[in-house]
């Protein structure tokens, strides 16, 4: 088991679609690509990332071929519009 572990800053001005388009279109996606979302915090005082989000798969093999598909770059591109600061990485689940 993998975790991948994104993290990213929420545009001014853009917290209202930004949210539609997590719960419309973002979350359902990543279900769909069989990622298993677990955690999502989000940032209200202090530093660092404003969103940190995590979602399990079941091998590294399989999240990287995710990673690199089509359907994941269509989700980043989209969620680009809504976010700087975009941080991506896989770790082991212990």
């Amino acid at each position: 088991m993998v975790k991948l572990v994104l993290s990213w800053n929420i545009k001014a001005d853009e917290e209202t679609a930004y949210f539609e388009f997590v719960t419309q279109e973002f979350v359902p996606g990543v279900l769909r690509l069989g990622i298993r979302p677990v955690e999502a915090w989000y940032t209200v005082y202090g530093q660092g990332p404003q969103i940190i989000t995590s979602a399990e798969a079941n091998d590294r093999q399989a999240l990287t071929g995710i990673l690199e598909g089509p359907e994941w770059a269509e989700l980043m591109q989209k969620l680009e519009r809504f976010v700087t600061d975009f941080k991506q990485r896989i770790v082991n689940k212990n």
